[in-house]
């Protein structure tokens, strides 16, 4: 198993990063197996949507639908409705695994790999890429 971490800046807003470049790089020339993207944050998740159309706008619409950035939640600290950042990953887990074949991606074409942050008050982000040979 082949395995690296990078860090990732989100800034200050909710943010949706495409990592697919950086997930194609590192799978690159590693012949055929499985790239499991991970996030060690309790806060944050990755999700393979279409980006650069709308859909990761649309998908923070749709989580601020359903999590609200309100009062509701128990968990309270940091910046208001911070609770919902800690439910997310239940939506929205933390990883994901693709096929890779003769090192390259099995996205469909619209697919990419993505970074998704709600939490505004922590805008680093640790991304760990795993490579399993199969």
């Amino acid at each position: 198993m082949h395995s690296e971490t990078r860090t990732y800046r989100t800034g200050g807003e909710e943010a949706v990063l495409d990592l697919t470049d950086d997930a194609s790089a590192f799978a690159a020339d590693r012949g055929d197996g499985l790239l499991h993207v991970f996030v060690p944050h309790a806060t944050a998740g990755i999700a393979i949507i279409e980006t650069g159309a709308g859909s990761d706008d649309d998908l923070l619409a749709a989580l601020a639908d359903l999590l609200p950035a309100d009062d509701r939640w128990r968990h309270r600290h940091g910046s208001r409705g911070h609770g919902r950042s800690h439910v997310m990953p239940a939506v929205v887990p933390p990883y994901a695994t693709v096929p890779v074949l003769g090192g390259r991606l099995a996205l469909g074409t619209w697919q990419s790999i993505c970074l998704v942050d709600l939490n505004v008050d922590n805008d680093e982000r640790t991304v760990r890429f795993s490579f399993l040979e199969g």
